[in-house]
């Protein structure tokens, strides 16, 4: 059965007067819109007092949306509790790391391990799901909103100190077997029981990295389950209807792919032009993209969280104009609100939905452009919604997402481990995947990002574990199983699950096995410093992290490095490869490409702004720049379903294979 590609949008009824209600709703369907999130942030109008419901008011809404066809996605209003609620237990509100008390007055005021708080959000969501799991415009629910938003996954509460002890006796049955994991000897900090033990805040220096990251684990497990407390009360109530949550952008505090173990489908929150101006620290990059964004980084979140959802994903919030949350915020360049939402359909999108319905002119965010105008006029993006939604009528738009050639492993615990102990302060594991993705990307090839499991390497042409933490002997064994090529490093397996450097050295036994190496040294660059890659020293190079490697004498040598070095390696097979240091982004486009070659994988050089995605049998040709690019090259002579081949800035080309 095939999904048709749809879209929607974020509605919060409780803003305006209900007289409006009907007007919002035939604009929603006049616009194509299928889809209206609601109910995620309305708490205080639902329950006013303990114990005392007022759902009428979200029946109408649901009725008066219904009536005009539109379906439905419910939030469950956990990620803002009301003030009665904060009075009556003050304790459930998280502490920060200075061990200051986040107080009421904004979102998110909560800590997830507070066990009161838990059984209050159970209570609300069953009696939600109670009364409108089976109504027949409800076909889809979110839980709770963008969990750990404003760092709020990590809380230094007693809650969470208590909720810490318990889960580090449940992991390790004895305090001897936790001073052996976390190397306590060192520093004199063994333990004699959980007891002793405190959260690893206000220390002296930095805490045992063992400790941080086990801290971390049960902190992202405190989200996973909280999110399984809300998931199994809606499939008892309303059975059938998608189950989802909007996960954010450049953000890794917990693992995701565990939270959507939970989940029916996964959805984010794509803001490019907020996450360019937040997370992007070249200047020129940043000025060439400023009104488009990162053409890679909100299509490696659509990877990503396609994989989190198992194939099935949506963007619940797209960026429609400005914001009102980056540092700065400009406006979107013409056509690149339709170019997002192609992006993401071209990726497998189920559903964009647009934040947020009509602009508001009250509370925090005033500032943050929607389809409507606060006085109720449409907006560009009104226009571009209603735009692509013929478009998708035209085109037949359908999820038909394939198995990539390429697969790049991601793992949250290494970008945990990689943020307690960084080695070199420019280190980022997020920087690092995103070298290979990008250079995957500028070939033509569409990439699926997978986790760190045995079942998720196999079938692919191509695996890359940049930076991978540690691996398990079931991963290491699956690698090259079915005869792929595949390439670890840097600092891929360079500590055991207890943050240790293996007994072996890095990278460790697994992928010893399969290649006679091992890393005596490594070393971390500031910028501008770089190690240069033999004839190519001028343009290839290692920045920010370095290593040295000892090879066994059946490694060939395929990369050295200008100080005569190994720089990047195979075995005898030409199959396994590691890569000693993290590259430019010239010098990954380099590797990439042989490892392209040496899987088979046809490969198109493309200009620096265009991008080209598959959807099963569509493909789709993206123009990020400044200015028209002729594409004739890659319609391979094809009808167009969409643009022309004289592609314009923020053009979208369309064709079937």
């Amino acid at each position: 059965m095939t999904t048709g590609q749809k879209l929607g949008v974020c509605y919060y009824p409780e803003h305006w007067p209900p007289e409006r209600w009907a007007i919002d709703a035939r604009m929603m369907r006049e616009a194509g819109i299928a889809y209206v999130r609601i109910g995620e942030f309305a708490w205080s109008r639902l329950e006013p007092e303990p114990g005392r419901y007022e759902f009428d008011w979200l029946a109408r809404a649901i009725d008066t949306l219904h009536g005009e066809g539109l379906q439905v996605v419910l939030g469950t209003p956990t990620a803002t509790p009301p003030k009665w609620l904060v009075d009556q237990m003050p304790e459930m509100l998280a502490v920060d790391a200075e061990g200051r008390v986040r107080k009421f007055g904004s979102r998110r005021h909560y800590c997830f391990s507070h066990q009161g708080f838990r059984r209050e959000c159970a209570r609300i969501v069953s009696a939600l799901a109670q009364r409108f799991g089976e109504h027949p415009a409800v076909a889809a629910w979110q839980t709770d909103n963008e969990f750990g938003c404003h760092d709020t996954v990590e809380s230094y509460s007693a809650a969470a100190l208590a909720g810490f002890r318990d889960w580090l006796s449940q992991k390790y049955q004895s305090p001897d077997a936790l001073n052996r994991a976390w190397g306590t000897v060192f520093w004199s900090m063994e333990y004699r029981s959980f007891d002793e033990v405190e959260l690893p805040n206000l220390t002296v220096t930095e805490a045992a990295p063992a400790h941080r990251l086990d801290f971390q684990r049960y902190s992202s497990d405190q989200v996973v389950s909280f999110n399984r407390l809300q998931t199994d009360i809606i499939r008892k109530h309303s059975p059938g209807r998608t189950i989802l949550h909007n996960f954010m952008g450049s953000f890794l505090a917990f693992d995701h792919f565990a939270v959507s173990a939970d989940l029916d489908a996964a959805s984010w929150d794509s803001y490019p032009l907020g996450f360019l101006d937040r997370d992007t620290t070249d200047p020129e990059r940043k000025q060439r993209y400023m009104r488009v964004g990162d053409p890679d980084l909100q299509a490696f979140h659509h990877d990503l969280y396609r994989a989190c959802g198992r194939g099935r994903w949506w963007v619940m919030e797209q960026q429609p104009g400005p914001v009102n949350w980056a540092p700065h915020n400009p406006a979107p360049a013409p056509g690149a609100v339709r170019l997002w939402a192609w992006e993401a359909f071209a990726a497998g999108a189920e559903v964009v939905s647009y934040f947020r319905w009509r602009q508001a002119p009250f509370g925090q965010e005033q500032m943050h452009e929607a389809l409507l105008l606060p006085d109720t006029t449409p907006n560009e993006a009104y226009h571009v919604v209603s735009a692509v939604s013929r478009e998708i009528k035209a085109t037949g738009a359908v999820v038909a997402t394939t198995k990539a050639a390429a697969a790049i492993v991601f793992d949250y615990e290494s970008a945990w481990a990689w943020q307690i102990q960084p080695q070199g302060k420019s280190f980022d594991y997020l920087r690092l995947v995103l070298l290979f993705y990008r250079a995957l990307r500028a070939l033509g090839i569409s990439v699926d990002i997978v986790p760190p499991r045995a079942d998720a390497v196999q079938g692919y042409g191509l695996v890359l574990l940049p930076g991978l933490f540690s691996l398990s002997d079931d991963l290491a064994d699956a690698l090259g199983a079915d005869g792929q090529v595949v390439v670890a490093g840097p600092r891929t397996g360079s500590r055991t699950p207890d943050f240790r450097i293996p007994d072996t050295l890095p990278p460790g036994q697994g992928l010893q096995a399969r290649m006679h190496l091992k890393v005596r040294r490594s070393e971390t660059l500031a910028p501008p410093f770089a190690v240069g890659i033999d004839e190519s020293a001028n343009v290839c190079a290692f920045e920010t992290w370095r290593e040295f490697l000892s090879l066994g004498e059946d490694v060939r040598v395929i990369h050295t490095t200008q100080d005569g070095e190994p720089a990047f390696c195979c075995d005898a097979t030409e199959k396994f490869h590691y890569l000693a240091g993290q590259p430019n982004a010239a010098y990954a486009a380099r590797v990439v490409e042989h490892l392209c070659g040496k899987a088979g994988m046809a490969v198109h050089r493309l200009p620096r702004d265009i991008r080209i995605r598959d959807n099963g049998p569509t493909r789709y040709i993206l123009n990020y720049g400044h200015e028209p690019v002729d594409v004739t090259q890659w319609t391979e002579g094809r009808t167009l379903l969409l643009g022309t081949e004289i592609l314009p800035p923020c053009g979208v080309a369309a064709f079937r294979r």
